[in-house]
């Protein structure tokens, strides 16, 4: 039988033929070298990032894991705020194979101006270069780090929030679990959008969304296949690498997690979120009508795109009290 796509949201679906003229919906590594060429040339300095002087902005090059390279957090705090602010801990997407600390940054300053938080965006080494567990062990040492530095840079150890989307959300999800395990810092909230969970690869959503869309299930194969190698899909594959194949979702912080109807990671984030409550837990989930991956910050003033920022703002907001 075959399996008949969602429709996209008519506002979105116009936005994303323009996409489609520069954005496939399948990826492949052989156009890594040139995405990657064009995300560095456009790379903001840190006074592009300021939001005309309210936030202090910095590069700071901090420990990496044991035995591996330093990295490089971005760093954004209120200038004119004083006292212990709340951190939003910032892993950026791409797929695994792309991006830096500035990827969808702008999104989480947004978030930081509105609720007076301090923004640390963490780098990390990217696949298929560095496989397994190079991302993870970086994301996780940028947190340890900026735990123990909070008050150095203006924020509170015991407010973090943990955030990231796509590759960046599966990485966060991650990041939560290996929190846990390891007995590290505890972040008080994980907001994980429309991420990256399941190298399977093989739910529903995953086959309907086959040539369609922005990241579609030949994408997901070498984003995942990058990560893992020959690994992938196969029987012994780490939670820290692909967070549903997680046995216990106890214990984890309170989670918003978000998707749209018409992309390939709904099912897995669903179910994400139905274990986490299976176990116990707390979780918020959206599932937004009509979305293609990524439409929030490529189709910004679309109708859903606003109530998809809206929605996250609120979570954010009774999380930290406000």
């Amino acid at each position: 039988m075959s399996l008949v796509p969602p429709p996209f949201d008519p506002e979105l679906a116009a936005v994303l033929e323009v996409v489609a003229e520069t954005l496939p919906s399948t990826f492949t590594i052989d156009m890594v070298p040139a995405i990657r060429q064009g995300i560095a040339a456009a790379r903001p300095d840190p006074e592009a990032l300021d939001h005309d002087g309210f936030f202090e902005v910095e590069d700071r090059i901090v420990p990496g894991p044991e035995g591996a390279p330093d990295i490089s957090l971005l760093i954004a705090r209120p200038a004119a705020s004083a006292g212990a602010r709340p951190v939003f801990y910032h892993v950026h997407g791409g797929g695994m194979v792309l991006g830096d600390n500035r990827t969808g940054v702008d999104m989480v300053l947004g978030w930081a101006r509105e609720l007076d938080a301090v923004v640390v965006s963490v780098e990390y080494r990217l696949a298929p270069e560095n496989p397994y567990p190079a991302a993870i062990e970086d994301v996780y040492a940028g947190l340890v780090w900026t735990a123990e530095h909070a008050q150095e840079i203006g924020g509170d150890a015991e407010r973090i929030v943990i955030a990231g989307a796509s590759a960046g959300g599966g990485l966060t999800a991650a990041l939560a679990l290996l929190a846990r395990d390891r007995k590290g810092p505890q972040p008080i909230g994980q907001l994980l959008m429309c991420p990256m969970l399941d190298d399977r690869n093989d739910t529903v959503s995953s086959h309907q969304m086959a040539g369609l869309g922005v990241w579609d299930h030949a994408s997901n194969e070498m984003g995942w296949t990058a990560l893992l190698g020959d690994r992938c899909g196969g029987p012994n594959v780490p939670a820290y690498a692909a967070p549903a194949r997680a046995e216990d979702l106890s214990g984890l912080p309170p989670a918003f997690l978000d998707i749209s109807s018409a992309e390939t990671f709904r099912d897995e984030t669903v179910a994400y979120a139905s274990r986490i409550w299976q176990a116990g837990g707390v979780a918020e989930l959206h599932v937004w009508p009509g979305g293609f991956h990524g439409y929030d910050m490529m189709a910004p003033h679309a109708e859903v795109s606003q109530a998809t920022q809206a929605a996250r703002l609120r979570w954010l907001g009774r999380l930290l009290g406000e």
